[in-house]
């Protein structure tokens, strides 16, 4: 185990990247998981159609695939992205799929009179939605999207795979270094489980002010 206390500065670096990938995806695809919600919700047929249609693909294809098209596909039309910005951009755009369900039914489980009488106050539908239904959809919302971040910081071990010093591809370069496993993969998935405990009871901790508020 003394490889592992030597190079804890190494694995925490990849950490670092860990988390990085994580909260940056996750912020992305929060934003384009509730436009995609508001498209399907509010927009005409056409939108509609278009954002089920992305939801479809997204959800019904792997990350991993979604991954490689971004970063090695896009190399064809001569698009290259280094391999954090890949690794960004592909995780914001799966992760966008699961949050913009989460978000559809948070909404819509919010009774419909809310709507109706946000309406007869004279509010605009878009004043409706940020005053009176987003606050109380994200009490609904938290708890799911929680689960969802935590998915995304295991899910980051995809991006090992275009070279991406995360936590998983540090603990590779480690035992190409010393030969030696299971000190350093026992390490890392104690890593993943504090930080997974930790946003955990973060989450948890919001999930209760916003019951408590709404």
């Amino acid at each position: 185990m003394s490889l592992l206390w030597d190079n804890i500065p190494f694995l925490l670096k990849g950490a670092y990247y860990t988390l990085l990938v994580t909260v940056v995806s996750m912020f992305f695809g929060l934003i384009l998981g509730m436009i995609i919600a508001i498209a399907r919700l509010k927009g005409n047929r056409p939108i509609r159609w278009l954002a089920r249609f992305y939801v479809s693909i997204i959800r019904g294809t792997p990350a991993f695939v979604q991954l490689l098209i971004v970063y090695y596909g896009l190399v064809d039309y001569g698009i290259t992205l280094g391999p954090l910005t890949a690794a960004f951009v592909a995780l914001s755009i799966n992760v966008s799929a699961y949050l913009s369900e989460t978000f559809r039914g948070a909404i819509q489980s919010i009774p419909k009179g809310q709507t109706e009488a946000a309406y007869a106050t004279g509010m605009t539908s878009w004043q409706a939605l940020r005053r009176i239904i987003f606050p109380q959809a994200a009490r609904v919302a938290i708890a799911p999207i929680g689960n969802t971040f935590i998915g995304m910081l295991k899910e980051t071990t995809l991006v090992s795979v275009i070279t991406v010093t995360e936590l998983l591809r540090s603990a590779q370069l480690l035992v190409a270094q010393y030969y030696v496993y299971m000190p350093f993969y026992l390490g890392i998935a104690a890593m993943y489980w504090i930080m997974s405990t930790v946003f955990s009871a973060i989450l948890e901790s919001i999930e209760k002010r916003l019951s408590k508020v709404y």
